[in-house]
């Protein structure tokens, strides 16, 4: 039999039941032992659970979105069930004191299973778990969806040892809760406590017909280069539109290279940000194309370069462009090698910054260009949110180093250090910046620099300037 113990205070009662919920999480049958139910300790319990289902479903949501009244009539179903059980239970013991308990515990252990998933919830969302694995992160769901299971059968498992019933029923039970928790989970999934109305993404017919003629127009103002001088030609882009730092970040670094390096008038931006769409022509695989082409139609192709800069979301041999409801094809490393090549572009410094952007490298390295990546093949980059007006890369290299620096190398060793830096106080695994420099490129840089940074090039003497150093990819 089930010796319960008497009620004392509502404080020792709650330490007691939170101490009976732990033992229950590890399957003992001592959180029988200290148990103290009674009506005040389930419903206070019920209202913690209930609160922090409600914060961890709000967290999930983004904190926006309204709350969903059947949300939580669908969790309350389960202290339900259990209640029903403990009325069972109770009659079948003749214990009457017994019947809280299975829906008690089962509180007691939900809130807390809850409280570290809110913790978790909070922390992934403000950065703090970048350092781990990313099959690791993904797993992290299907865990706590294995803890909602377990402690449901935590509660059968207590029982009936305790009551010693027979094997098979322990089986038919326990059969019959998990068959019971699958259906509930997909009936379920899509009516959250805190919910977001799906809002179909959409663009506004200003924008429809706005962004052939602002492509155009981006296109024709690109100017010639003068013949008898080395120019800069600027082309920018931001790859994803539901991150706005992408967009900030590549209109920040047109206007740095427009206003400090020259390239007012040769320089384009392509953007994928909702609040751009009548302002700015979108990023993909067709403007991209056109772009470099109108580029390369104006500049000498003898004496002039092109300063390539991408940043988005990417995997492994893919840069990632999107524009909802836009359906835009992906960026690949061999079809920007076939673009650039398309367009006639000899003299090339790409940089792109995204995760697993080394992997665009071998395809883009040749004699006449230099690479620049933010993250070496195998590795994530990091700085991709809407809070920031930077990835860490572009902070690192173009608002820090290149403000301050006079070779793109200088500026590269800068920002690989800093980066290293913010990304060892963080905790995250290193992104290994990239540097890939040509033969022709190496010796042609350092003449190419010298009109990409005039301010400090007048303060030299005259000295000849060395040749940049090949660095071998890590």
């Amino acid at each position: 039999m089930i010796d319960l113990k008497p009620s004392i205070n509502f404080w020792h009662d709650l330490k007691s039941n939170q101490n009976a919920g732990l033992w229950l999480f590890l399957g003992s049958r001592r959180s029988l032992q200290i148990v103290h139910p009674s009506i005040f300790q389930l419903i206070f319990w019920g209202i913690i659970a209930a609160g922090i289902n409600t914060l961890f479903s709000w967290l999930v949501a983004g904190q926006v979105g309204s709350f969903n009244s059947q949300g939580l009539v669908s969790y309350a179903l389960w202290p339900f069930i259990a209640l029903i059980v403990g009325i069972f239970l109770s009659q079948r013991t003749n214990n009457p004191r017994l019947m809280l308990v299975p829906a008690l515990l089962w509180l007691v252990l939900d809130a807390n299973i809850l409280l570290i998933q809110c913790a978790l919830q909070f922390l992934g969302d403000h950065g703090y778990l970048d350092f781990l694995p990313d099959s690791l992160y993904n797993l992290l769901p299907n865990i706590f969806m294995m803890l909602f299971v377990w402690q449901s059968l935590a509660v059968i498992w207590v029982f009936s040892r305790e009551l010693k019933w027979p094997w098979w029923e322990r089986a038919l039970i326990m059969f019959a809760t998990i068959c019971t928790l699958v259906v509930w989970q997909m009936s379920v999934k899509n009516e959250p406590i805190w919910k977001v109305e799906d809002v179909p993404p959409s663009i506004a017919e200003e924008a429809f017909y706005a962004q052939p003629n602002l492509l155009n127009k981006a296109l024709e103002q690109v100017q010639f280069g003068d013949f008898s001088e080395t120019h800069w030609y600027f082309l920018g882009v931001a790859g994803d539109s539901y991150d706005s730092v992408f967009s900030s970040e590549v209109q920040r670094i047109k206007s740095q290279f427009d206003t400090r390096f020259g390239t007012l008038g040769r320089s384009i931006a392509l953007v994928n940000n909702p609040d751009t769409r009548t302002s700015l022509p979108v990023a993909s695989k067709t403007s991209i194309q056109m772009s470099l082409n109108r580029i390369a139609q104006q500049m000498n192709k003898e004496t002039d370069v092109l300063f390539l800069y991408m940043t988005s979301h990417g995997e492994p041999n893919h840069f990632e462009l999107e524009n909802a409801p836009i359906d835009l094809k992906q960026i690949d490393p061999k079809w920007l090698r076939e673009a650039l090549d398309k367009a006639g572009i000899r003299w090339r410094v790409i940089v792109i910054s995204a995760c697993y952007s080394g992997s665009f490298v071998p395809a883009l390295q040749s004699d006449n260009t230099l690479v620049i990546t933010a993250a070496a093949a195998d590795r994530s980059s990091f700085g991709c949110n809407n809070e920031q007006d930077y990835t860490y890369f572009g902070r690192a290299f173009f608002d820090q180093a290149m403000r301050e620096k006079s070779t793109l190398h200088d500026a590269f060793i800068e920002a690989q250090a800093t980066v290293g830096k913010w990304e060892n106080a963080q905790g995250f695994e290193p992104s290994e910046p990239q540097w890939s420099l040509g033969k022709n490129m190496e010796l042609m840089l350092p003449q190419l620099e010298k009109h990409l940074f005039p301010a400090s090039n007048e303060l030299s003497t005259g000295a000849i300037v060395a040749p940049i150093a090949v660095h071998p990819r890590k």
